[in-house]
């Protein structure tokens, strides 16, 4: 399905595009990227929690290490705008540190967990797993990156070959 060089890529894309979207939206008030812009989680900061929330969630059933400690919708609440700017660097090392370890072995067999939202435990293809968490994020940095552009805001082009080789 995949191999080790997908979450590789990805992580180095993902790393990319967060610093271009977080260097947009600092760029604007609390006010602006706390009101309600019609997304699936209404702001920017609130999609970018969101975001953040879930990147922990995957990574830590992967890794096996720490995880959020509550639910997607309290995280909004909870990750101000400094914690967001501060925590999403440091999330985006730990996915790149666990892509770089991933053998193929890795991506093989399914992965089990319990789903909060479903309320039930869940068992799926661990590749599919790892694909879901790059391609969630992509979802969600994409509203985010359009919500930027409609406010002025000029995040970087979101094209994969456009990827700078140093990201």
């Amino acid at each position: 399905m995949i191999t080790p060089d997908y979450p590789r890529t990805m992580a180095r894309y993902n790393a990319w595009q967060n610093q271009s979207i977080y260097s947009a939206a600092n760029g604007l008030t609390e006010a602006e990227r706390n009101e309600d812009r019609g997304a699936f989680w209404g702001s920017i900061r609130a999609t970018l929690a969101h975001l953040l929330w879930a990147d922990m969630i995957w990574t830590a059933r992967f890794d096996g290490g720490e995880g959020p400690d509550r639910g997607a919708l309290e995280a909004h609440a909870e990750y101000d705008w400094a914690f967001l700017r501060d925590t999403r660097p440091k999330m985006d090392a730990r996915i790149a540190d666990w892509a770089r370890s991933v053998t193929e072995d890795d991506l093989a067999g399914d992965l089990t967990w319990y789903s909060g939202f479903l309320k039930t435990d869940m068992t799926r293809p661990r590749a599919l797993c790892v694909m879901q968490l790059f391609n969630h994020q992509t979802h969600h940095r994409g509203q985010v990156h359009a919500m930027l552009t409609a406010l002025g805001a000029k995040p970087d082009d979101t094209d994969i070959p456009f990827m700078p080789e140093d990201a």
